[in-house]
């Protein structure tokens, strides 16, 4: 059986009726941002930013960090243009995801749209020089993708 690919937060939250951790990624070109959240969904905190490779090196290294964590499901950073609809960027995006179903786990497609500003605006915020944002932004958005997709599944927000 072919693994859940979704955009809704509903049937993803159907598809993991144990609940478990979760492991956020948001796809750069250069680099792969990580967060996860615990077992109830509560909080998402950025994890680490790989150098994005070749699809099957890539593969290794997440499906490593789903077995060290324990993760049960994945969310993806699906990044629509401001009026919601879907240029290369998303289809790339739904392109990984279905590569990643071979790990057989729930995936989340989650609109990303004003993650990285929102990373961005925390990490200024924090007084973060240049140079530690550029190195921590990735995985600052991918934990704002994470906490919003959980908020939505655990919140009600279908």
């Amino acid at each position: 059986m072919a693994p859940l690919i979704t955009t809704s937060a509903r049937e993803f939250a159907q598809g993991l009726p144990g609940g478990g951790g979760l492991i956020g990624l948001d796809l750069g070109t250069q680099t792969i941002g990580t967060a996860f959240c615990d077992a109830a969904w509560r909080i998402a905190s950025p994890g680490k930013t790989l150098k994005r490779g070749k699809f099957t090196a890539d593969k290794a290294l997440l499906a490593a960090l789903i077995a060290e964590r324990g993760v049960k499901g994945i969310v993806i950073g699906l990044p629509l243009n401001m009026d919601g609809s879907e240029g290369p960027r998303a289809q790339s995006a739904r392109a990984y995801a279905r590569n990643l179903g071979v790990l057989e786990l729930p995936i989340l497609l989650w609109d990303e749209r004003w993650s990285t500003v929102s990373a961005e605006r925390g990490l200024i915020d924090q007084d973060m020089s240049r140079a530690k944002r550029a190195e921590r932004i990735d995985s600052a958005a991918a934990a704002i993708i994470l906490q919003a997709a959980i908020d939505a599944t655990t919140g009600g927000a279908f």
